[in-house]
């Protein structure tokens, strides 16, 4: 951690400590109101808010019984279902399809770069509503509203941009000449690929993979455009519950994904430092 030198200045210091401040209090700004549920979940009373129980620190006021109703209630175990069998195929597609595309727009020999990575990342650009509702009368119009293969391949579109960038990003610094390498030994570009290319782009895809999961896992918009009752997942499964009947249930479910998705940002965090290892640049 970086300290003041002995010959800074009064205005130096003052920046220094004044930095800091404002720092703490952005992430306090972004973090306390996703951190603030996680004791309202254990909320003795079906309530939203901190009861004098729970102030006091009384056992009584605390209670593990919304997250009991949320295992045993079979209407979140099948959203569950839903969420991991679509977030896993759509993951799987959209990190086979990336990471395709980021080789071939790593090729300099590729016609209109610029133009189709713009239309690959066009769904992180383009508001999600709209999104949303093309994809809806598109796949109304093929037959594949209203189905798992529909809203994989509406979770799967938007999560290919996520692994074009990050794979593209660990391309800029893998070495070609280790593929020409590989070619003088004899081996065919297939071996190459499995051999060579695929051991070092593999932080890169699985930090994508795992942007494409978390982007799929929680994705409510587009669900409700093109799902039914049928793909219903976590988040609808929480919006729903948000309309119909506020229980502290639904911040048991939000604990329990806030966990998950920190799990999930360490991986990636591991990945990083790996990648830079490999890169040969210290991790930061």
């Amino acid at each position: 951690m970086s300290s003041l030198p002995p010959y800074a200045g009064p205005l130096e210091r003052s920046w220094f400590y004044a930095y800091r401040t404002i720092c703490a209090a952005i992430f306090v700004f972004l973090i306390a109101p996703i951190f603030v549920i996680i004791p309202l979940s254990f909320n003795e009373l079906p309530y939203f808010t901190f009861t004098p129980e729970m102030l006091s620190l009384d056992p009584a006021g605390y209670s593990t019984k919304w997250y009991e109703e949320f295992f045993a209630e079979q209407s979140w175990r099948d959203a569950v279902g839903n969420s991991f069998f679509i977030a896993i195929f759509a993951t799987l597609m959209s990190t086979s399809v990336g990471t395709v595309a980021a080789l071939g727009l790593s090729s300099p020999a590729m016609p209109f770069r610029s133009a189709v990575m713009a239309i690959l990342i066009s769904p992180m650009i383009v508001p999600l509503i709209i999104s949303a509702a093309g994809m809806f009368f598109f796949y109304t119009r093929i037959g594949l509203a209203s189905t798992h293969l529909g809203v994989i391949l509406a979770h799967a579109a938007l999560g290919t941009p996520f692994v074009v960038i990050t794979v593209t990003a660990t391309l800029v610094g893998f070495d070609q000449s280790l593929v020409r390498a590989s070619a003088s030994l004899g081996a065919n570009p297939t071996r190459t690929f499995f051999k060579v290319i695929v051991p070092l782009i593999l932080p890169g895809v699985i930090s994508g993979g795992l942007f494409a999961f978390i982007t799929s896992f929680d994705e409510v918009v587009v669900v409700l455009f093109v799902g039914s009752v049928e793909q219903r997942t976590i988040p609808w499964k929480m919006f729903s519950g948000i309309r119909e009947e506020i229980r502290p249930t639904i911040l048991a479910v939000a604990t329990l994904l806030v966990m998950i998705s920190m799990l999930l940002l360490t991986m990636l965090e591991l990945l990083r430092r790996r990648n830079e290892r490999l890169r040969g640049l210290s991790p930061g």
